[in-house]
């Protein structure tokens, strides 16, 4: 069972969209990469935002944060989606799952404050979102959301919750109802604050490991008479070791406070697609694909398509070596991270200022 607190190492994308109705997404957006590249592989109704953003249309985008561990890489991959959609709308919502982290990481409410501001809200703001079009807010302060969970959690019963999450008798309550505050969070710029409809269609960028809570979402929109939310979804990064990426296991991820010292072990120590030795590598090529180092340079780091495609001949010829194109992630990670701590610097008092409110 796939779910927002279990992934598994390997997902077979094609296999889990068939088996939950998501359509392959082919869209033609050449602006951004992760459209161009089709890290941005499956949706539901999208054509619904592709709609507002052709005619100007007013739509909202929800994207909430975990505070339960370190921002990496693999975080940054949804702001830069933010990024593009800033676009084109203002209606940009960013709930802090505080609620959820007690709930199912027993988490502290103080200290999941904590590590919202310092992880993700500066870096959010460091990345380049714009503050004039993001509602950030934590779950546990809002009341509008909390009152609107309480009214649609009458729109679903224990049998769907647990047909979709696979809760056992002994998951607690609180985790229980979190995908309904979760339901809430989507559903917020549908409702004005005194919960009469309005006709805002809203878009969800996720993983895949997400969708079980657009299923329940868009199955109590249909119940309650409003607009289904409409969602993309993309691959996640794999780890540098070349499984599942992972804040609480330091090695495979690059963390965006990570010190330069730091990057250059993680890095050393990445999982590549190159052959056993350096002749057989020279004689057969290596395999991009199959490379982490790869991975980071099509997901981050090298944004101009002429050049991708030139890294990944070189490699497949063997006149590339896993050597130079580690040094030269490296090179680019140190550059991109030295920048972001200094933009992190700029912002923490308006990072701070957002969370006061």
């Amino acid at each position: 069972m796939l779910t927002p607190w279990e992934t598994p190492d390997y997902i077979n994308y094609k296999e889990t969209m068939e088996k939950f109705g998501i359509k392959p997404l082919d869209v033609d957006i050449k602006e951004f990469h992760l459209f161009r590249r089709k890290i941005i592989l499956g949706h539901r109704d999208f054509d619904r935002i592709l709609d507002a953003i052709k005619n100007k249309k007013e739509f909202a985008v929800v994207s909430g944060m975990m505070p339960s561990g370190k921002m990496h890489l693999g975080h940054k991959m949804v702001v830069d989606i933010l990024k593009f959609y800033q676009n084109y709308t203002s209606n940009i919502y960013i709930p802090i799952a505080d609620l959820e982290a007690y709930w199912a990481r027993n988490i502290d409410f103080d200290k999941a404050k904590e590590i919202a501001l310092n992880e993700y809200i500066v870096n959010y703001l460091a990345l380049g979102l714009d503050p004039d079009k993001v509602n950030i807010y934590l779950q546990s302060k809002n009341e509008k959301v909390k009152d609107l969970a309480l009214r649609l959690a009458k729109k679903t019963n224990f049998n769907e919750m647990r047909a979709i999450y696979g809760f056992s008798g002994e998951t607690n309550i609180g985790h229980v109802f979190a995908p309904i505050v979760q339901v809430a969070d989507i559903l917020n710029p549908e409702f004005d604050n005194n919960l009469e409809v309005k006709k805002m269609p809203v878009l969800v960028p996720v993983g895949i490991d997400q969708d079980p809570h657009i299923r329940l979402t868009r199955d109590i929109a249909k119940r309650v008479k409003i607009i289904p939310p409409s969602s993309t979804y993309h691959r996640f990064m794999r780890g540098l070791l070349g499984g599942k990426m992972s804040s609480s296991k330091p090695e495979t991820a690059i963390f965006l406070t990570d010190s330069p010292e730091v990057v250059k072990k993680k890095i050393s120590k990445a999982k590549t697609g190159g052959r056993e030795t350096l002749e057989e590598h020279k004689k057969y090529g290596g395999i991009p694909e199959e490379c982490v180092i790869y991975e980071l340079f099509m997901y981050h780091l090298i944004l101009d398509d002429n050049e991708l495609i030139e890294i990944y001949n070189r490699c497949r010829s063997g006149e590339l070596t896993c050597g130079k194109c580690k040094k030269m992630a490296y090179e680019r990670l140190i550059e991109f991270l030295k920048e972001l701590k200094e933009k992190r610097d700029e912002v923490i008092d308006k990072a701070i200022e957002i969370l006061s409110h």
